[in-house]
Protein backbone atom coordinates (compact mmCIF):
# COMPACT_ATOMS: atom_id res chain seq x y z
CA UNK A 1 0.00 0.00 0.00
CA UNK A 2 2.89 2.25 1.04
CA UNK A 3 4.35 2.13 -2.93
CA UNK A 4 1.12 3.50 -4.61
CA UNK A 5 0.05 0.14 -6.23
CA UNK A 6 -3.36 0.56 -5.30
CA UNK A 7 -3.47 4.09 -6.97
CA UNK A 8 -3.18 2.98 -11.12
CA UNK A 9 -3.96 5.05 -13.61
CA UNK A 10 -7.83 4.60 -14.93
CA UNK A 11 -8.15 5.85 -17.97
CA UNK A 12 -5.28 6.54 -20.90
CA UNK A 13 -3.73 10.04 -21.91
CA UNK A 14 -5.81 11.19 -24.88
CA UNK A 15 -3.89 11.44 -27.86
CA UNK A 16 -3.73 15.35 -29.11
CA UNK A 17 -5.58 15.73 -32.58
CA UNK A 18 -3.12 16.47 -35.04
CA UNK A 19 -1.93 20.69 -35.64
CA UNK A 20 -2.71 22.25 -38.71
CA UNK A 21 -0.90 25.10 -40.45
CA UNK A 22 -1.56 28.45 -38.55
CA UNK A 23 -4.61 26.37 -37.26
CA UNK A 24 -6.63 27.33 -40.42
CA UNK A 25 -9.44 25.60 -41.12
CA UNK A 26 -12.32 25.70 -43.84
CA UNK A 27 -15.37 23.38 -42.99
CA UNK A 28 -17.12 26.39 -41.02
CA UNK A 29 -17.18 28.49 -44.11
CA UNK A 30 -18.08 26.04 -46.94
CA UNK A 31 -19.58 26.35 -50.24
CA UNK A 32 -20.18 29.43 -51.36
CA UNK A 33 -19.53 31.20 -47.94
CA UNK A 34 -15.90 31.32 -48.02
CA UNK A 35 -15.27 33.07 -51.76
CA UNK A 36 -18.23 35.41 -50.77
CA UNK A 37 -16.71 36.50 -47.29
CA UNK A 38 -13.03 36.78 -49.76
CA UNK A 39 -14.97 38.95 -52.16
CA UNK A 40 -16.54 40.73 -49.55
CA UNK A 41 -12.98 41.78 -48.10
CA UNK A 42 -11.06 42.18 -51.23
CA UNK A 43 -13.58 44.54 -52.54
CA UNK A 44 -13.78 47.24 -49.20
CA UNK A 45 -9.40 47.36 -49.17
CA UNK A 46 -10.37 48.33 -52.46
CA UNK A 47 -13.23 50.83 -51.24
CA UNK A 48 -10.43 51.89 -48.90
CA UNK A 49 -7.75 52.39 -51.51
CA UNK A 50 -10.25 54.61 -53.63
CA UNK A 51 -10.71 56.77 -51.28
CA UNK A 52 -7.00 57.29 -50.24
CA UNK A 53 -6.43 58.37 -54.09
CA UNK A 54 -9.13 61.44 -53.57
CA UNK A 55 -6.96 64.50 -52.70
CA UNK A 56 -8.72 67.38 -52.70
CA UNK A 57 -12.31 67.62 -52.08
CA UNK A 58 -15.24 70.59 -50.96
CA UNK A 59 -17.04 68.98 -48.84
CA UNK A 60 -15.36 66.27 -47.23
CA UNK A 61 -18.08 64.57 -44.98
CA UNK A 62 -19.59 62.35 -46.96
CA UNK A 63 -15.95 60.83 -47.73
CA UNK A 64 -14.74 60.88 -44.19
CA UNK A 65 -18.21 59.03 -43.62
CA UNK A 66 -17.12 56.33 -46.50
CA UNK A 67 -13.95 56.43 -45.52
CA UNK A 68 -15.31 54.94 -42.10
CA UNK A 69 -17.80 52.78 -43.37
CA UNK A 70 -15.11 50.95 -46.22
CA UNK A 71 -12.32 50.48 -43.36
CA UNK A 72 -15.01 49.06 -40.55
CA UNK A 73 -16.23 47.15 -43.12
CA UNK A 74 -12.66 45.52 -44.39
CA UNK A 75 -11.60 45.46 -40.67
CA UNK A 76 -14.73 43.18 -39.47
CA UNK A 77 -14.70 40.90 -42.65
CA UNK A 78 -10.83 39.99 -41.91
CA UNK A 79 -12.37 39.12 -38.29
CA UNK A 80 -15.13 37.19 -39.48
CA UNK A 81 -12.47 35.41 -41.30
CA UNK A 82 -10.29 34.71 -38.96
CA UNK A 83 -13.10 33.44 -36.78
CA UNK A 84 -14.29 30.78 -39.23
CA UNK A 85 -10.99 29.82 -40.59
CA UNK A 86 -9.07 29.30 -37.47
CA UNK A 87 -9.67 27.73 -34.20
CA UNK A 88 -11.21 30.23 -32.51
CA UNK A 89 -14.69 29.18 -33.70
CA UNK A 90 -13.95 25.88 -31.41
CA UNK A 91 -12.43 28.29 -28.54
CA UNK A 92 -15.55 30.71 -28.29
CA UNK A 93 -18.01 28.06 -28.81
CA UNK A 94 -20.81 27.93 -31.70
CA UNK A 95 -23.51 29.55 -29.96
CA UNK A 96 -21.14 32.63 -29.04
CA UNK A 97 -20.47 32.75 -32.25
CA UNK A 98 -23.48 32.67 -33.48
CA UNK A 99 -24.60 35.65 -31.53
CA UNK A 100 -21.65 37.82 -32.38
Amino acid sequence: MEDGAVYNETTEPQAKPPRRPFGCTLRHLWGWRLPIKALQAILSLLAVICEEIVEDCVTCGGLYFFEFTSCSAFLLSLLILCVYCTDAYETFGEDKVQTV
